[in-house]
């Protein structure tokens, strides 16, 4: 498991006073560049070879703006071309998202799935963690 502290801004809350929940998956995003640097150490879009194919949030309790976030997330499945990965929000000690989501390894050229390689497969292999729920 990985931590990221996230830092709320005033621009993501809403008219009810909490974090919008399209605001969640992106901080989830962000969480996810240890993933991304396994693929693409210099995260040079050019060199892009993930797509997201899945993603599912739970959200379990309001989130809101004064107060850090810390967004814990892990591998739980690597396949041959691709990857589950999944994330929890926690603030106050709560968890109050959670998510999973589906990547995978993929040749934008050919349009198509392409096998992860052994190298990046041992550096998500340090990334990996069952799912806490």
């Amino acid at each position: 498991m990985y931590r990221t502290l996230i830092t709320p801004r005033f621009s993501e809350t809403d008219a009810l006073g909490h974090i919008n929940n399209t605001v969640v998956p992106v901080w989830f995003e962000k969480a996810r560049t240890p993933i991304f640097r396994c693929f693409i150490p210099t995260l040079d879009h050019r060199q892009w070879n993930l797509i997201l194919a899945g993603f599912n949030v739970d959200y379990l309790l309001p989130t809101y703006y004064g107060e850090d976030v810390e967004i814990r997330s892990g591998i739980h499945h690597i396949g041959n071309s691709s990857l589950k990965i999944w994330h929890q929000a926690l603030q106050g000690g709560k968890v109050v998202a959670q998510a999973e989501v589906a990547m995978v390894h993929y040749d934008y050229e050919a349009e198509s799935s392409t096998a992860i390689g052994e190298e990046v497969r041992l550096l998500l292999a340090e990334l990996q963690d069952p799912r806490p729920w």
